[in-house]
């Protein structure tokens, strides 16, 4: 007895104690529920807190096996209004030992067995005057009989446990109090709510500001978003000359003054100089002036803000703000107003970037045209004295050959024969496809178009290669689809664009090197890829390969030869014929890709037929 007394005490001790430290309630609660269960031995300990309409939630829960939890539940007693409630908040203690034979209402009996109750132990908890709720001990796994002393422990629970529940509500009510005073606050905190507004302002307009590279609307953007954003009057943006003698007013939004736009006003004398000394410098001020037509003309009297447009390169400007003259402009306007003058400051110096590079681009183009116009030019004058020069040889052939000079390889009249034959011919190719690619460019050449099978064309076309690709000891394959359906193209052009690809396979590939040719249809494509073994591009170079001229620099182009147009000219023949060209290169091979969509003329670019 002694031994349990000193248990109990021990028990009473640690949740007073534990009251006093917490006022979170459902803390106290689960510990005091936790506490009782191992104290009793019993299956669960529960807190019932009743709702108005008396059903009620189990809040707190300490259960010895999972099965029997129902925390959270809601529970409907349909007898204990009318029956139980008053008695409880009398005071009335129930202590029943086994639900099947004790004298209780089949209404509760059916409420108790179905929450896995055996054995029932429950006292009220009250609050002030009011029953709050209930502490209920569970027995679960069978009958038990309820000590005295049992019922008595939980009796001197109670007393804590209705203290712990009147401070938390008292906490509650202070924290409550607490939360209608910071509301208050804070509804009276209209700096606050300006400071908030100005920075989702000052975003809004950063964010408009980079999206567009034009100066005009970046400047007009500013001045109506600032100006109706500070509830000003009216705001502009004004652009010094080179000199710094005068100003223009190059963006304005307005609601009471009259219109400046594109005013021009001299800074050149006070107190306009004064003003401007400060933004040449800089600084960011504002003023009060009755003279107004000084700086907007029609206007008397205002206050004025100036803000430079300034960056690390100087001052472009200065953004200007007015309001009625009793008002003044406060700090956070003053930083809300620079920010926005550093930002425009910021665009406009990139939009002027911008746009010089819009102008050396169209300069760039200009010059290119007049390149190939010349290019054009020169080709077609060339073309007759090289024709001359053609058949100049031709007849010194005819001279030379009965005299046995050309056909001996050792002799240097035959060397300097053939090198003579060689050039002139290669000037003739490139003539001519310089005037292929200004055909092409004219784009006033009829496309002969004809339906051709894919699968007996290509290895036709390919027959001259294969034997010179024999003859340099390489080896070229052809891997032709089955499934290809026929295409409708420009022949000319199509064998034009593979013959220059399999020309320049044959001429790079080194000996034991494989060319491939390939063909398939896949998604309304028309695939044709030219791979070659024994050499590879680097990458930066794989961009410049289709310009005019251009050679790979890795790849010896004084040992080839060639006129640096061929690539050209087969990409400008692709994009006639509606498709697209690429070039990749990786694990020492090179492929060509060229790709036609099956219906181009359905979408492709407009054609003449």
């Amino acid at each position: 007895m002694m031994r349990q007394q000193a248990e109990r005490e021990q028990l009473l001790g640690r949740i007073t104690q534990h009251i006093r430290q917490s006022l979170d309630l459902y803390e106290i609660l689960n510990t005091t529920v936790e506490e009782v269960r191992r104290f009793l031995r019993t299956d669960r300990v529960v807190v019932y807190q009743f709702t108005p309409d008396w059903n009620g939630n189990i809040i707190a829960e300490s259960v010895s096996a999972a099965s029997f939890s129902i925390l959270g539940q809601t529970i409907h007693d349909p007898c204990f209004e009318s029956l139980w409630q008053e008695p409880y908040q009398q005071g009335r203690v129930s202590a029943i030992a086994d639900v099947y034979t004790a004298n209780i209402q089949p209404c509760h009996r059916d409420l108790l067995t179905s929450l896995q109750v055996r054995a029932n132990l429950a006292l009220p908890v009250l609050y002030g005057e009011s029953l709050w709720g209930l502490l209920i001990a569970h027995h679960c796994s069978g009958s038990r009989h309820w000590e005295s002393w049992e019922v008595d422990l939980l009796r001197q629970l109670l007393i804590p446990l209705n203290i712990a529940i009147q401070q938390a509500q008292l906490h509650q009510q202070i924290q409550l109090l607490n939360s209608n005073l910071e509301q208050q606050v804070e509804n009276q905190t209209n700096e606050l709510r300006r400071a908030l507004e100005f920075e989702s302002l000052l975003k809004r307009i950063t964010d408009k500001v980079r999206d567009s590279l034009d100066e005009g609307q970046i400047l007009q953007t500013a001045v109506e978003e600032l100006a109706l954003g500070l509830e000003v009057e009216c705001c502009d943006v004004r652009i010094y000359n080179a000199d710094r003698t005068a100003c223009t007013i190059r963006s304005e939004y307005t609601t009471q003054l009259p219109s400046c736009l594109g005013h021009n006003f001299s800074i050149s004398e006070p107190p306009a100089r004064d003003i401007h000394e400060q933004i040449l410098q800089g600084i960011t001020s504002q003023f009060c002036f009755t003279n107004g037509d000084l700086f907007r003309i029609g206007q008397a009297e205002f206050s004025a803000m100036t803000c430079p447009l300034m960056d690390d390169e100087g001052v472009l400007g200065s953004l200007w703000l007015f309001k009625p003259k009793q008002q003044d402009f406060n700090e956070l306007e003053l930083r809300v107003a620079q920010q926005v003058a550093n930002q425009c400051a910021i665009a406009v110096r990139q939009a002027r970037l911008y746009q010089t590079a819009q102008q050396q681009v169209i300069e760039l183009e200009r010059l290119n045209r007049l390149k190939d116009d010349f290019l054009s030019t020169v080709s077609h004058e060339l073309r007759t004295p090289m024709s001359s020069i053609k058949l100049a040889i031709q007849m010194l052939e005819i001279q030379l050959r009965p005299l046995n000079l050309i056909d001996t390889p050792s002799s240097p009249v035959s060397r300097y024969f053939q090198i003579l034959q060689n050039e002139s011919q290669r000037e003739i190719n490139l003539i001519n496809d310089l005037l292929d690619l200004a055909r092409i460019d004219a784009d006033v050449e009829p496309l002969a178009l004809t339906t051709i099978d894919l699968r007996e064309w290509l290895p036709h076309l390919a027959e001259p290669f294969e034997l010179q690709a024999r003859s340099q000891q390489q080896l070229l394959q052809l891997a032709i689809s089955e499934a290809l359906p026929a295409f409708t193209t420009d022949l000319a052009y199509l064998s034009r664009i593979l013959s220059e690809l399999l020309h320049n396979a044959c001429k790079y590939t080194p000996a034991e090197g494989i060319i491939t040719l390939s063909a398939w249809a896949e998604a309304g494509y028309l695939k044709l890829v030219v791979t070659n073994t024994g050499i590879e591009i680097p990458e930066s170079e794989l961009e410049r390969i289709f310009d005019k001229f251009y050679r790979v620099p890795s790849l010896d182009p004084w040992r080839h030869g060639g006129t640096g147009l061929g690539l050209a000219l087969a990409k400008k023949l692709v994009e006639r014929l509606g498709g697209i060209i690429r070039a990749e290169s990786a694990n020492n091979q090179v492929e060509f890709i060229v790709e036609f969509p099956m219906d181009w003329l359905n979408f492709g670019p407009t054609v003449t037929v």
